[in-house]
């Protein structure tokens, strides 16, 4: 693509970010009775009335809203609504008595589900990072640090490396199968490396530098495959691989079958996952000042896998998910994954200079605005056929908020404005 292009796209972005995406939280969001943010809506933006917060709602907001700030938007309005935000989990969220964050709420601040879930614990990191950084609210740096240690204290792996991800209230190591006490994930992992990366930025401490660089160590070691280089979901506590489970504390909203198993439960791949690595990889090398060219063929390779098997090039998007070898098993287009491989591929356009590159990331962008974005309401439907019809509707709720789809726009037009420098 040449300069003009690039402009043209940045232009879509920039307007999707300030006219529909931000104003369709900032009239939304913020719970001026109980605190905190309301994350709830149907399709057409209203609040479903759903009584619950959770962490990873909470958190992904108040990163949001932080990053938003921080990049240049709002004009003071998002910090504002930021802060509202850290009140509420700092004040309702926080466990005084054992530490941590409970996993989930009600609309008022009662705990429904007190268990500790190290996949929360890295968006709280990755948040309250930001959040200092944006605003220079000190306190940010101060819960990010204390959970930082926390899971040290009680996550980490001393004899096989990694984390554990799944406790009860008092930090006691849930039971196996579908409690997730014998399981690690490629998931919780990489959301790990995100939060260090911004921890490290946010503190300059040693000791947080060498905990990205050994979570990043485990990442290329033992999470993607050694051959493919694909990341591999899900494994026992020594590394060896698991088959994919649902937990009995969901993440998301991933579709597994009634059985609580993956189809395929050994052999896929993410291709949203794949290249969130990437770029995420190639920030926390940048935070780290070391270059990421020295990465260049595992990035290549990495990205060429997605570029060849993920994307569809009759209809537009990025499917879910396929084996490690190369293929699709998932059709559908999930939101998030758009999002992140936006990021992705103008980072390999940006490293590689290559025009598939080019061609792959105007597929996708093609697709996000024609058929992802919820017209006339802002947000992006959650869930859509290969046709790019919406399959579900929901604009929010516990799982699906604003961090994904303001990151992506926010992340894509720094991307491009680098593009443009080098043009």
């Amino acid at each position: 693509m040449n300069a003009d292009d690039f402009i043209l796209l940045r232009e879509e972005a920039k307007n999707h970010l300030v006219n529909e995406l931000l104003p369709f939280w900032l009239t939304r969001m913020q719970d001026d009775v109980n605190g905190g943010f309301i994350t709830h809506f149907d399709k057409d933006g209203n609040d479903t009335g759903e009584d619950e917060k959770s962490l990873i709602a909470q958190t992904r907001c108040l990163y949001t809203l932080s990053s938003a700030h921080h990049a240049g938007y709002g004009d003071g309005d998002l910090a504002d609504l930021a802060k509202h935000g850290f009140e509420f989990m700092i004040n309702k969220m926080w466990d005084h008595e054992y530490g941590g964050f409970f996993w989930m709420l009600d609309r008022k601040g009662k705990v429904k589900i007190d268990q500790k879930i190290i996949y929360g614990h890295s968006f709280a990191i990755y948040s309250l990072s930001e959040y200092t950084l944006a605003t220079g609210d000190p306190r940010g740096q101060e819960y990010a640090g204390k959970v930082f240690n926390l899971i040290q204290q009680f996550g980490s792996d001393t004899m096989y490396g990694g984390y554990r991800e799944m406790f009860h209230r008092n930090w006691m190591l849930c039971g196996p199968g579908s409690q997730g006490g014998d399981r690690k994930t490629l998931d919780v992992h990489m959301h790990l490396m995100e939060a260090f990366t911004t921890l490290y930025e946010c503190t300059g401490e040693d000791v947080h530098r060498r905990k990205l660089l050994e979570v990043i160590d485990l990442l290329n070691n033992h999470i993607i495959h050694p051959v493919y280089k694909t990341g591999i979901p899900q494994f026992c506590k020594d590394w060896t691989v698991a088959p994919q489970i649902k937990f009995d504390i969901i993440w998301g909203w991933d579709r597994f079958s009634e059985e609580g198993m993956k189809g395929n439960a050994t052999d896929n791949t993410c291709y949203g996952h794949n290249v969130e690595f990437v770029w995420l990889f190639i920030h926390a090398l940048e935070v780290l000042n070391i270059d990421p060219i020295s990465y260049s063929s595992l990035f290549k390779t990495i990205l060429d896998h997605t570029v060849e098997n993920g994307i569809d090039y009759e209809y537009g998007g990025v499917y879910v998910e396929g084996p490690h070898s190369g293929g699709v098993y998932d059709r559908e287009k999930e939101f998030w994954q758009q999002a992140e491989v936006l990021i992705g591929l103008l980072d390999g356009i940006i490293m590689f200079d290559d025009q598939k590159y080019g061609d792959a990331y105007k597929n996708v962008h093609r697709f996000v605005f024609d058929k992802v974005i919820n017209k006339g309401i802002g947000e992006w439907y959650p869930l859509i056929s290969r046709r790019g019809d919406p399959i579900w509707t929901h604009m929010g709720n516990s799982w699906k908020t604003n961090y994904h789809t303001v990151r992506s726009m926010i992340q894509s037009i720094k991307r491009i404005d680098k593009i443009l420098s080098l043009k």
